[in-house]
């Protein structure tokens, strides 16, 4: 018998599982990611709570195909000024028929450099300027105030991300120490 035809064998019984667990996912994700996003927040304002929330939610809980492949957690399109690498595949943009057709999406050599992107792109957006008014600890007027100012088409958007701020205790990180203080410290 040949090893594919065991393979096979196997999944057809279930002796091998292929289950996606959110949330262990979900545990990885925020483990590997928590420290980049407390130190953007320091960096920019942006609660960590709020980047982390998107960084499941956009991504998969990094398992998507543009987190794996572009290193895109963030589902950042290109925008017409964008000089960066690029990654196409099919998400919310039709053709003049009416047809799905492939989206442009902004690429990255790792993943520190979506994040850093991602912060620096709302930060440095005129549309989303109204949210640097919210208190970093607030991620429910970040969640709405990201919703209103046209980062997702999704209506509940806002919901999504507070829910897993609220599931997985992300607004904890919004009162982190600074990285870099606890650094100068040692």
């Amino acid at each position: 018998m040949s090893i594919g035809r065991v393979i096979i064998l196997f999944v057809c019984i279930g002796l091998v599982s292929f289950d996606f667990n959110p949330e262990i996912a979900a545990t990885e994700y925020i483990e590997a990611y928590k420290d980049l996003a407390v130190v953007e927040m320091y960096r920019t304002g942006i609660p960590a709570s709020i980047t982390l929330a998107q960084g499941l939610h956009e991504s998969h809980y990094g398992t998507s195909k543009l987190a794996k492949e572009a290193n895109n957690h963030f589902g950042i399109k290109c925008k017409n000024y964008w000089t960066g690498k690029t990654y196409y595949h099919k998400d919310d943009d039709f053709n003049r028929k009416g047809q799905l057709i492939e989206s442009c999406f902004r690429a990255y050599e790792t993943d520190i450099d979506s994040y850093i992107d991602r912060s620096n792109f709302l930060s440095q957006t005129e549309r989303y300027s109204p949210l640097f008014n919210f208190d970093k600890t607030d991620y429910t007027a970040w969640a709405y105030g990201l919703k209103f100012c046209g980062y997702a088409t999704d209506d509940n958007y806002a919901q999504k991300l507070i829910s897993k701020i609220e599931k997985y205790n992300l607004y904890l990180y919004d009162t982190s120490e600074d990285p870099f203080r606890q650094l100068i410290k040692h």
